[in-house]
């Protein structure tokens, strides 16, 4: 591979159709974990115009179609649409959910000397290097961090004119294998009728530098800004909606490999949400314990079977230790089966609305337990080992 190429990664806001569903679908994961931390949920959201539709199955207590759609309204409201073609008070919600497939509950649930199987097939991948601080790709970094600053303050009212949909993208120049600057800034952001491109391009400018490192910021002619000259009609009215459609930006914007499993709408016996969380969490740590500059985990499974089929390691020729040694160390200090999995990351907790804008990695532990697969607890271990 080239040292010196450009790398770009695009990231959207809570207000793009897409994430809006997979806010909707996560706010009733969370729902239904405060009535049953062991709650099976598979919950997919569709948004148009003025119509949220929910569907999927589930084993959960009931919870009333009343309250489902105030959990869909105020999940609307809290984003910040009340435009004629999308407004949480003239939401149509048609609910669909129904009750999980009993075949399937058959595979997952511990029974006798059978411990929980995983609840799907499939490939999980986890990533960490050391780009920036938090051990995150820098470009879908950044990208993330840009429409965070512009959201966070509209919300405040520093910005007028400018709404909820947005989408970013950010090419970085790298030099001998590390980011140096940014050589595009892409920015397409709803905006109220009769603001102008430049007007759009002024108010988020200095919003867009502040969230890059000092120097980074691109030439001017290469900061664009609403590229078409005009976006009014955001949101569902513009472009339909549909959970887990966004799964690049839920991870590493392209900087990884993906296994192709979106995470909202699916409670954490679903492995492609839980593995995927604990790959980043074992990547991670090993790049915090100093062991690699850069890893990629891979870890796959099998349907109603507890253990992993496989558990790959690779360090991108960035580590002096052995990767067979890794994945012996791991497995001896972590039970990867969706449990062990669930037990050790704190998983059955109403945790997950949080995660569904803005990427489910590189974010701050929280108090509550939130993001505790960023926690690198393990890293001290880790380095015992070796």
């Amino acid at each position: 591979m080239s040292k010196n190429f450009l790398f770009t990664s695009e990231s959207v806001a809570e207000g793009h159709p897409d994430k809006i569903c997979d806010q909707i679908s996560d706010a009733l994961v969370d729902s239904y974990l405060k009535k049953d931390p062991f709650s099976r949920l598979a919950i997919e959201t569709f948004a148009t115009t003025n119509n949220v539709i929910v569907g999927g199955e589930i084993r959960a207590p009931e919870i009333s179609n009343a309250e489902i759609e105030d959990i869909i309204r105020s999940t609307v409201k809290e984003i910040g649409y009340e435009q004629k073609g999308f407004h949480w008070q003239n939401l149509k919600i048609t609910n669909l959910i129904h009750e999980q497939s009993c075949d399937i509950a058959v595979g997952v649930d511990a029974t006798g000397s059978k411990d929980e199987g995983a609840g799907d097939q499939g490939i999980m991948f986890g990533y960490a290097c050391r780009e920036t601080e938090v051990l995150m790709p820098a470009a879908i970094y950044y990208a993330h961090r840009i429409l965070q600053n512009i959201m966070q303050a509209i919300k405040k009212g520093e910005i007028k004119g400018l709404k909820s949909d947005a989408k970013s993208q950010v090419t970085l120049n790298y030099e001998n294998g590390i980011p140096i600057s940014a050589e595009n800034v892409l920015v397409s952001i709803q905006h109220e009728e009769g603001m102008m491109q430049k007007q759009v391009r002024d108010i988020i400018y200095p919003y867009v530098k502040k969230s890059l490192p000092n120097g980074w910021m691109c030439e001017e002619s290469k900061f664009l800004a609403n590229p078409t000259g005009k976006f009014v009609i955001g949101g569902p009215d513009g472009d339909a909606g549909l959970t887990g459609r966004k799964i690049i930006v839920d991870t590493y914007g392209g900087a990884a490999p993906h296994g192709g499993g979106a995470f909202s709408g699916k409670d954490p016996t679903k492995v492609d949400r839980s593995a995927a969380y604990m790959a980043r969490y074992l990547a991670k740590n090993v790049v915090a314990a100093g062991l690699s500059d850069r890893c990629t985990i891979q870890i796959s499974y099998a349907i109603g079977v507890s253990k992993p089929l496989s558990l790959y390691v690779n360090s991108h020729n960035t580590s002096n230790v052995s990767e067979e040694k890794l994945v012996k160390v791991i497995n001896e200090l972590v039970d990867l089966s969706p449990r062990g999995i669930r037990k050790h990351l704190s998983l059955n907790r109403p945790i997950y609305k949080r995660t569904a804008a803005y990427g489910h990695f590189g974010r701050l532990v929280e108090a509550d337990g939130g993001f505790s697969w960023e926690n690198t607890d393990l890293a001290e271990q880790l380095r015992k080992a070796f």
